[in-house]
């Protein structure tokens, strides 16, 4: 096997310059990499990727956790967020929360004995916000606020919501049926910036004198009861004229409408949140609320560079100080506020979106069969 001294000697250079070409580290001349990245390629020598990322104290592995691959949007998220780590040279670590027994526990303790190098957080957890600070290493939150220093990414759901109640209020809805995870998490939307489309909705139609109910269809990481909860929807409010839910939920009220004689969109409009594939699978055209999945993911990972970059930059001024991991640094990142909570019935105004910490990406309204 071709090794770093077969590749100095062809060269005519040291092993170390070799090996500062290899891992891009430390000033070499353009004289001294172009006659050592020819002898690279003439010897058909290939990188141990093993030792150049313990040279460089990298495993160049990003953790991303999820509550559940099952459900369309995590499922959509995870594959958007592989594709763009990998063209950034980055592997990915996946971690179903609902699905192992350890939860996100396990990989923060990977994340700590440096087996890779940060983590996406854009699951529930039950953690308090000094736990997530006082970890000191690469993290980015995605659709939850963790804590401050932490950065987060979401969607602009309080434009979504907007847009949602427009259009019900425009088309002369009477009474609307919201359907969601559980309502405890109304008064946590400090932790939870989703739910901040449910709120605008229910004050937009209050403010409009219009019936607005909310459902709880239990966790996200329940495909099955959200399935339920949608077609029970129609025994529990006979006069409902419109259903706003998840791509599953919208679906399976599409389906259930269909099987009842119910007209969609004359007598009864559904508007589905996420605009994943599922929504596509619903038999007609659902109108939808989408979540730009491309963005987000970009988003992310540009968030996860920064915090990678801002570590290494802090563990080289901190080098040679201690070697424990309570000295690695801290990561810099700008601070996140926390966001105003609701009232506990949840039907306070939700805060001015500019009040929100971390990076918003638009959400897009678009019109299908399913609204008039």
């Amino acid at each position: 096997m071709v090794g770093m001294r077969d590749v100095a000697k062809q060269a005519g250079v040291s092993v170390s310059t070799v090996s500062l070409v290899v891992n891009n580290a430390g000033y070499v001349s353009d004289d001294m990499r172009a006659r050592v990245e020819a002898a690279m390629h003439q010897l058909n020598y290939i990188p141990n990727e093993l030792a150049r990322n313990l040279y460089r104290n990298r495993t160049n592995t990003i953790g991303i956790i999820v509550p559940t691959i099952l459900h369309p949007f995590f499922a959509t998220l995870t594959a958007h967020m592989q594709r763009e780590l990998a063209k950034r040279g980055l592997k990915t670590m996946l971690c179903s929360t609902a699905d192992v027994a350890t939860g996100e526990s396990e990989y923060v303790n990977m994340l700590q004995r440096h087996m890779m190098d940060g983590i996406i957080m854009a699951a529930h957890t039950e953690h308090q916000p000094d736990y997530w600070t006082s970890i000191r290493r690469p993290i980015v939150a995605f659709d939850r606020i963790l804590g401050t220093g932490i950065p987060a990414v979401h969607s602009d759901h309080e434009a979504g919501g907007r847009m949602i109640a427009r259009q019900l209020i425009d088309s002369g809805v009477r009474h609307a049926v919201l359907v969601g995870g559980p309502r405890s998490q109304f008064t946590q939307s400090m932790t939870f910036p989703t739910v901040r489309y449910h709120l605008t909705v229910e004050h937009m139609l209050a403010g409009a004198g219009i019936a607005c109910d909310y459902v709880e269809a239990g966790s996200v990481t329940d495909v099955v009861a959200h399935e339920a909860t949608a077609t029970a929807i129609f025994e529990r409010y006979p006069d409902v004229d419109a259903i706003i839910g998840s791509d599953v939920v919208a679906s399976v009220a599409l389906q259930e409408a269909g099987r009842r004689g119910i007209a969609v969109p004359g007598d009864l409009q559904i508007i589905a949140y996420d605009g994943t594939l599922a929504a596509d699978l619903a038999g007609k055209k659902l109108t939808v609320v989408r979540q730009d999945f491309p963005a987000i993911a970009a988003a992310l990972a540009e968030q996860m560079d920064q915090q990678i970059e801002a570590f290494d930059t802090s563990k080289r001024e901190r080098r040679g100080e201690s070697a424990d991991s309570s000295a690695d640094s801290s990561v810099v990142a700008d601070a996140a506020t926390s966001v105003d909570a609701a009232d506990q019935a949840g039907k306070a105004e939700p805060a001015n979106r500019s009040a929100e910490p971390g990076v918003v990406i638009p959400v897009t309204f678009i019109p299908g069969e399913t609204t008039r």
